[in-house]
């Protein structure tokens, strides 16, 4: 592992992490929002920029306070101190009903009613929207028509697969027009071709400028669906574009696996212009450069020179997930 990183550093934390929509309003701000209970801090000090039309993963161990930071959000939770804006609107009990109005929670439980059909569920939730008939059925066919299901509308809830019924809350969901959407894990325990499905719906709310604040544990989903991310565990960590936080925690790095480990490694990358640290595992040595194009070739030169026997050299790339498991483990040092 590396050594220890200061990820709570103002410079990452406040970090705007190249904001996807720059010129887009804020659809959720937090400023210190913190909430206890009972003399437990589950979310401490929260800052977050999320710019409306962007798809916000929020990532974090389980009990880090990501289902704590989506109930202060949603009103369903008052926090201890600090402030937020939600969908517009600031987030204090004279507003609830408001900002309920304006966004929508998905839980990982579709918690549909089973003996009901696809329609009677949707139209129970409707009437809660107070949604009058005409304009209930009107919501209705345009949500099932979101996610595809137009024509499984009179069928029974319950004789939908896992992936259906994951459909069936995310037209739910949308039945109230929502400008920002939370969802929690919304592809837990799909197989890949409803877990795709899932994902293009995610995309397809994006276009059409919902907010979608993301809780989920499949780091990959995350890098492959998220403009950005927050890595948080009851504070914010990092936060930034999946590809962009890699870099700023790992730098520009080049692989290098030998045959045999190098006598005296210091002796040979020392002696390479854009090389600024390294560090080794047996035979595999990991280089911060500060720019693997240029210096690959030259580190490549210097141990042809010092007669080592490359098996491979080249630009290392980590994953979000090596970005996520080395911010959580330091922080839980």
């Amino acid at each position: 592992m590396l050594g220890p990183m200061e990820t709570d550093a103002p410079g990452v934390v406040a970090s705007s992490g190249g904001l996807p929509h720059p010129g887009a309003p804020s659809a959720v701000v937090t400023l210190g929002l913190t909430k206890d209970f009972d003399g437990l801090r589950a979310v401490d000090g929260l800052d977050l920029d999320v710019r409306r039309g962007e798809v916000f993963g929020f990532l974090g161990p389980n009990g880090a306070g990501k289902t704590t930071t989506v109930r202060l959000l949603a009103t369903l939770l008052s926090p201890s101190s600090g402030t937020a804006t939600v969908a517009g609107i600031p987030l204090i009990p004279q507003n609830g009903t408001e900002i309920r109005r304006r966004i929508s929670v998905m839980p990982e439980t579709p918690g549909l009613y089973l003996r009901l059909s696809v329609e009677d569920n949707l139209a129970f939730f409707a009437q809660l929207h107070g949604l009058g008939r005409l304009e209930g059925e009107r919501r209705i066919t345009a949500a099932l028509d979101a996610v595809a299901l137009v024509g499984r509308r009179r069928d029974l809830a319950g004789t939908l697969s896992k992936g259906l019924r994951q459909r069936v809350a995310l037209a739910r969901a949308l039945l109230g027009d929502p400008e920002v959407m939370f969802l929690d894990e919304p592809t837990s325990g799909l197989d890949p071709e409803a877990s795709k499905d899932v994902r293009e719906l995610i995309v397809g709310l994006r276009d059409r400028d919902v907010t979608v604040f993301l809780t989920t544990h499949r780091l990959e989903e995350a890098a492959r669906l998220c403009d950005r991310v927050a890595i948080f565990s009851r504070r914010l960590r990092m936060v930034g574009r999946p590809d962009e936080l890699s870099t700023r925690l790992f730098g520009h790095t080049v692989a290098v696996a030998l045959r045999q480990p190098l006598p005296d490694p210091d002796l040979v990358f020392s002696t390479v212009p854009g090389v600024t640290g390294w560090r080794v595992s047996d035979a595999r040595y990991e280089l911060t450069v500060t720019d693997a194009s240029d210096v690959a070739p030259a580190v490549a030169r210097a141990l042809v020179a010092a007669g080592a026997d490359i098996l491979r050299l080249g630009e290392e790339h980590h994953s979000l997930e090596d970005v996520y498991l080395e911010v959580v483990e330091d922080g839980s040092r």
